[in-house]
């Protein structure tokens, strides 16, 4: 009969080298990364899907944040150095697109007849984009 206590102990042990990312406040982290993924994603399937002629920019940039915040969850997941450099380089990347795009909706709201994630530094997401990437930095700066 399998012993489960060290079975499950293997399982969440990394593989040999990788340090993991994924543990205490780093779990909430991930999760709220995995929510977001899933909501950028749906909204950039729907709206490149069925309106993209109406605001091509926005949509893209919806779609260029759903990758990057999938790649980030996936890199938080996934553990190891490697990773943790890739995912802070992501985090400062999506911070400088929220800047960049939150200022770009505000100063010319006309280039944007509809929203995208990072909108207005992501009021529509109730501002977990602006704050998500400073949070995320400041956890991967502390896994070194």
């Amino acid at each position: 009969m399998p012993d489960t206590d060290t079975d499950a102990t293997a399982a969440a042990t990394p593989p040999a080298g990788r340090k993991r990312l994924v543990t205490g406040p780093g779990v909430l982290l991930v999760w709220f990364y995995g929510v977001i993924t899933v909501g950028a994603v749906s909204r950039s399937i729907y709206q490149i899907s069925t309106e993209f002629d109406r605001a091509p920019l926005a949509y893209s940039l919806s779609a260029v944040a759903a990758l990057v915040y999938a790649f980030i969850t996936y890199s938080l997941v996934r553990g190891g150095e490697t990773a943790r450099k890739a995912a802070r380089i992501c985090c400062a990347a999506e911070l400088v697109g929220v800047l960049v795009v939150g200022t770009w909706t505000l100063a010319r709201p006309e280039a944007f007849p509809d929203a995208t994630v990072w909108s207005d530094f992501g009021m529509g997401y109730l501002f977990i984009p602006v704050i998500l990437p400073i949070t995320g930095m400041l956890w991967l700066r502390t896994k070194r």
